[in-house]
């Protein structure tokens, strides 16, 4: 397994903070503390990744049931994007090498995100997962694979093309045009319809619009939102819900999931940045952000709604609280005017996120359940990966991660997936020079708001 030791000046500011007490504790209005805080939670979280070791595969937890937990294949690309989250906001590289083997191992005979040994079990969102990695990578200037390998952004375009054909569609029905759960017919949940795969690509062609500037990318995501309201996914109150089977579409599963809700606002504010803050895209960021502060934020503290009350909560749903604190801390950069509003609640949140961090045999392991103020004796990577998202969603971004022979643009290998979808070199892709105006711009304001506010840490 992967133990890193502790960051020596992590561990001086613990002490300073009073966190050789037992667990961990962290000041939620200053950044050093935050910081410290979460270099120990992502130690801990690394602890349960052991595909660097001889005999195991690189890329994804832990597969066999084990002290270290049962995951699923997408759970991989989950880890890798929290991870370079967490590299952009401390300016740790010491898991570089882990980052990079383990989106570059999983890629796939293709380019896709979709390798031949997991094909049979594959739900597109599982897919999508992996490829909005692989724009974090992008967008945060991560080093660059081999020049005659796929590129980060290759990947997510590649992941988008296969995703837009219309064999990965329901082709009649209520549900006309919707991605399916599953990718291939003989999966079991390929005759269902979920939010979560169509949000998925929704976030996915919202983010690629923004990196490159490609209006067919935006124009893909709008009419995928207009499909979720259509159908009844989203509803008039910005209500989020899983799905339907495909032969009773209109027979909708109403059960809520703060992954899909918070991925679904994630891309929204890309799509309110790139159109130069447009009404409508205001008023749809502005729902979902009420929303999912009043269902997933009860007391402040993240909670997911649909299975911790009852503890029926799987494995999956324990990495849920990470996607939403990300997606809440994506949000207030692309939107900085949100951060009024969403950071508050983000700093109660992690505060009790982290005070319930005392398990495990080092006294500092993190819990699923955070608004009971102890901990719930469970540990696993989800517990983990979920209280690092509360931390470092927020922090602000650090600038000098940047790494040489990185950054957008593409390489030689778009397009080596099917090339039936948008085309993923288009001259209307902005340089990354401009991006990287775009990003500083976006920055800048939200910094601006969150002075103006009092709340800058």
């Amino acid at each position: 397994m992967v133990r890193i030791a502790s960051n020596s000046l992590a561990c001086v500011l613990l002490a300073i903070h009073g966190a050789f007490a037992s667990g961990l504790t962290v000041d939620v209005e200053d950044a050093d503390s935050i910081r410290a805080a979460a270099a120990l939670v992502a130690e801990d979280l690394m602890s349960y990744y052991d595909g660097n070791e001889p005999g195991n595969i690189p890329g994804i937890l832990p597969e066999a049931s084990s002290e270290k937990g049962f995951y699923y294949w997408w759970t991989g690309g989950l880890l890798w994007g929290s991870m370079l989250d967490y590299r952009s906001h401390s300016g740790e590289t010491k898991y570089d090498g882990l980052i990079s083997q383990g989106l570059q191992w999983q890629v796939g005979q293709n380019a896709d995100y979709l390798p031949a040994n997991y094909t049979a079990t594959l739900g597109n969102e599982d897919q999508a997962i992996w490829a909005l990695s692989a724009i974090d990578a992008d967008e945060s200037a991560f080093t660059a694979p081999p020049s005659d390998d796929p590129q980060w952004l290759d990947l997510a375009k590649n992941v988008f093309n296969e995703q837009s054909l219309d064999e990965r569609r329901v082709d009649d029905g209520d549900c006309e045009g919707a991605l399916r759960w599953m990718i291939y017919p003989s999966s079991n949940g390929y005759d269902y319809v979920n939010s979560g795969s169509n949000i998925g690509y929704f976030n996915l062609a919202a983010q690629l619009a923004y990196v490159t500037g490609n209006n067919s990318y935006l124009d893909a995501a709008s009419k995928t939102y207009d499909l979720l309201v259509d159908i009844g996914f989203v509803t008039d109150e910005f209500e989020v819900y899983d799905g339907a089977h495909v032969e009773a579409c209109s027979d909708i599963n109403k059960v809520q999931y703060s992954y899909t809700a918070a991925m679904l606002l994630q891309g929204s504010a890309f799509l309110y940045n790139q159109t130069g803050g447009s009404d409508e895209w205001k008023g749809r960021v502005d729902g979902l952000v009420d929303s999912i502060l009043s269902t997933f934020f009860p007391d402040g503290v993240a909670y997911e709604a649909a299975c911790e009350k009852s503890n029926r909560c799987s494995t999956d749903m324990i990495f849920y609280k990470g996607i939403l604190h990300r997606g809440l801390g994506a949000t207030m950069r692309a939107a900085p005017y949100t951060a009024a509003k969403i950071l508050p609640v983000l700093k109660t949140s992690a505060k009790a996120a982290v005070a319930q961090c005392t398990g495990g045999d080092n006294g500092r392991m993190c819990g699923f359940r955070w608004n009971s103020g102890k901990n719930d004796g469970t540990t696993g990577a989800g517990q983990q990966l979920g209280v690092l998202s509360a931390l470092v969603s927020i922090l602000p971004e650090q600038a000098a991660v940047a790494s040489n022979n990185s950054g957008s643009g593409g390489g030689s290998n778009a397009g080596s997936g099917s090339q039936n979808g948008t085309d993923s070199d288009t001259s209307d892709d902005d340089t990354p020079g401009n991006l990287g105006a775009k990003v500083s711009t976006s920055f800048g304001a939200l910094v601006g708001a969150l002075v103006l506010g009092g709340l800058l840490l």
